[in-house]
């Protein structure tokens, strides 16, 4: 039965995307699979899809059918708080897997909204568990992203505690440069597709304290600003600050 997403969603089909002639493989749940399995994970994939900017994926609550593989984009998930307010759980980006979070409740438990016009391959999980059960490397594959995706939780919560502003700024633009730089593009030119109100919202700080930590890493000479636009200019630095700090996501 074809998948439906979140009815709020402008999903267009497109062409199918093929797992064994993407470039993103290495990134996304093809990793390590042999060409036969390769062969029968293309025949999983539903469709592509474009996703327009401000459009969701999907909701909370919404039944969980599929995983959303990110072809191109920046995605965010967030909650709706007790109060009404928004909680951004994390940013999504091109190769990286969302929907994850519904496998235990067969619902979802955060949002999922396109920062920009993306698309995404759509997964039906029921075809993923069959071939999990025959594909043992994919089934590992599966173990590592969900693994993945609580060690990005408890870097949050760590992220979150005492660290100051610098140090949680740092740390956010040093894990979007790692992942650029793992996808081929520049880690040092960053076009940032969140705004300053949203990084603070995930950050647990304030829109003015994240506008003036930009403007001191820039006195600092740690990064150059325009916009959205960011040139990292001084990685160690920024990597002190940062403690080293790993990957979110």
């Amino acid at each position: 039965m074809p998948i439906t997403p979140a009815p709020s969603a402008r999903i267009l089909p497109a062409l199918k995307v093929v797992c064994s002639k993407c470039s993103l493989r290495e990134l996304c749940l093809p990793v390590g699979l042999e060409s036969a399995d390769l062969q029968k994970l293309d025949a999983a994939i539903e469709r592509r899809a474009r996703i327009a900017a401000g459009k969701h994926v999907y909701r909370v609550r919404d039944s969980f059918n599929a995983l959303y593989a990110v072809r191109s984009g920046f995605f965010k998930t967030y909650e709706i708080n007790n109060d009404g307010r928004e909680q951004i759980n994390g940013f999504h980006m091109t190769g990286e897997i969302m929907g994850l979070d519904a496998i235990s409740a067969d619902n979802h438990t955060c949002n999922a909204i396109a920062l920009e016009d993306c698309e995404v391959c759509v997964i039906p999980f029921h075809r993923l568990e069959e071939l999990a059960h025959d594909i043992p490397s994919l089934m590992r594959q599966i173990h590592r992203l969900m693994s993945r995706e609580i060690a990005a939780d408890h870097h949050m919560m760590l992220l979150l505690g005492t660290r100051s502003a610098e140090e949680k700024l740092a740390a956010f633009l040093l894990n979007l440069s790692e992942r650029l730089d793992a996808r081929g593009l520049s880690p040092t030119v960053l076009r940032l597709s969140m705004s300053r109100e949203e990084i603070g919202n995930y950050l647990g700080l304030k829109l003015e304290t994240v506008s003036r930590t930009f403007s001191k890493l820039q006195d600092d000479g740690v990064l150059k600003v325009e916009r959205r636009n960011l040139t990292l200019t001084d990685f160690p630095a920024l990597r002190r600050l940062a403690g080293c700090a790993g990957s979110q996501n």
